[in-house]
């Protein structure tokens, strides 16, 4: 077999397993990256949860708006908005149908201002002190939110949060397993080398030397592919769910790509690490049945 055969094997066989190593973290900086921001997910959500204020009937415009702004300084109010008794009727028309109004003498639907917290204020108890510090005004005839709704949001935010944290401890685990096979079928082709190495007296750090340098390459390269894969996949997804980048931030994505970088270096430098140091205690009968 000619020199350039045997170059061109070796490219081709390294060049495969950055691809395949590459795949596997991919996978593993997604799961980091949904891990990174869960709570800023969580908070996404918890901030989009309304409190409904409805104010009496006899409430007019000039008080509603001046309560509005008292509503705004309570602690744990993020962002209030006013809704008008017009914007009040619409909104039931959409919901009820045009002629809702029919069956009453006046306008039943009051002048509302609808309330979003901060997402630390979004659970049972916080929501019940927000509550009685809106109803304290003469101007409120009732406050409104889902009580379960919220229960059911905190509960499930915690759920996914456990099952992202189980999902990235899974993926680390199988890309550790994928990894150190792609390295083992790497070095099975360098198993000769590396019993004749030993055979002249060389230690095993000084055989291991150039299989980390080339391992660490190797990760590098690979994670490097896995990071332009990642961003590419965020780019194409950018249209269609535009909300997730008003939660995903630049911060947290270097976060993800340094995770990426440093597992795929770590990774393959551990798994090569090991498997030298295996085949170096190996005798030539047991290297042609590895």
């Amino acid at each position: 077999m000619s020199t350039s055969t045997i170059r061109r094997r070796l490219v081709s066989a390294w060049v495969s397993t950055v691809i395949s190593l590459s795949l596997v973290l991919l996978l593993v900086g997604m799961g980091t990256l949904l891990l990174v921001n869960a709570r800023a997910v969580g908070n996404y959500f918890k901030e989009n949860l309304q409190v409904s204020v409805l104010l009496k009937q006899h409430v007019t415009e000039e008080q509603a708006l001046k309560y509005e702004s008292q509503v705004a300084s309570i602690p744990g109010v993020r962002a209030t908005h006013y809704v008008s008794r017009d914007e009040g009727v619409e909104e039931m028309s959409k919901m009820l149908g045009q002629d809702f109004l029919d069956v009453f003498e006046t306008a039943p639907v009051p002048i509302s201002i609808d309330v979003n917290l901060e997402a630390g204020y979004v659970s049972s108890d916080s929501l019940a002190v927000v509550r009685a510090a809106l109803s304290e005004s003469p101007l409120v005839e009732e406050v409104v939110y889902q009580t379960s709704l919220v229960d059911a949001l905190n509960q499930n935010l915690r759920r996914i949060s456990l099952g992202i944290v189980v999902m990235v401890a899974l993926l680390l685990f199988i890309s550790f397993v994928l990894i150190a096979n792609t390295v083992r079928l790497d070095l099975f082709s360098r198993r000769f080398t590396i019993h004749t190495m030993h055979l002249v007296g060389a230690t095993k750090s000084y055989i291991r030397a150039p299989f980390m340098g080339r391992a660490a390459l190797q990760g590098l390269f690979a994670a490097l592919l896995g990071i332009i894969f990642l961003v590419g996949i965020l780019y194409i997804v950018r249209d269609e769910f535009p909300q997730l980048f008003q939660i995903f931030t630049i911060d947290s994505l270097l976060e993800v790509m340094a995770v990426v970088l440093v597992t795929g270096v770590a990774i393959c430098m551990a798994s090569t690490f090991v498997m030298v140091g295996r085949l170096v205690g190996y005798d030539r009968d047991k290297l042609y049945t590895y």
